[in-house]
């Protein structure tokens, strides 16, 4: 008799941590959740420089991705076939114009982020604006 309690009792817990667990989101664990490139800011916390420079990173992925009607993991992944993702192919131009889109829109977002964000984005806008643009133009 002790030992059916016990098998009853052990039944009940089971089946209230899986009632438990499927109210708490069980059923979604694992799924991506992906934000939409067009209206998210880049949710890095990260202080200083580096923070900035990641932000500034992210901000522009974001811009080419919105520009591109996707999402920005599926951008990044689309330019690695062995990623084994559904593949998405752009003509040169419209890859062109995203990326100097989104770094506009990186140098804008940075810029908007005070004093320290202004000089930053400036820097970085000579830093990695100037070379795109040179890059885009000689490669195409």
């Amino acid at each position: 008799m002790r030992h059916r309690r016990v098998l009853g009792l052990l039944l009940a817990a089971a089946a209230v941590l899986l009632v438990v667990e499927l109210s708490l989101g069980a059923i979604g664990f694992g799924k991506p959740h992906l934000a939409d490139p067009c209206t998210s800011k880049p949710a890095f916390r990260g202080g200083g420089l580096d923070g900035e420079v990641q932000r500034f990173a992210l901000s522009g992925l974001n811009g080419a991705a919105c520009r591109l009607h996707t999402t920005r993991e599926e951008l990044v992944l689309s330019f690695v076939p062995a990623a084994g993702t559904k593949r998405v192919r752009w003509d040169r131009q419209t890859i062109e114009d995203a990326l100097r889109y989104g770094f506009r829109r990186s140098f804008h977002d940075l810029e908007g982020r005070g004093l320290a964000g202004f000089i930053i984005g400036h820097v970085l806008e000579v830093v990695v604006g100037a070379p795109l643009d040179f890059f885009l133009d000689v490669a195409g």
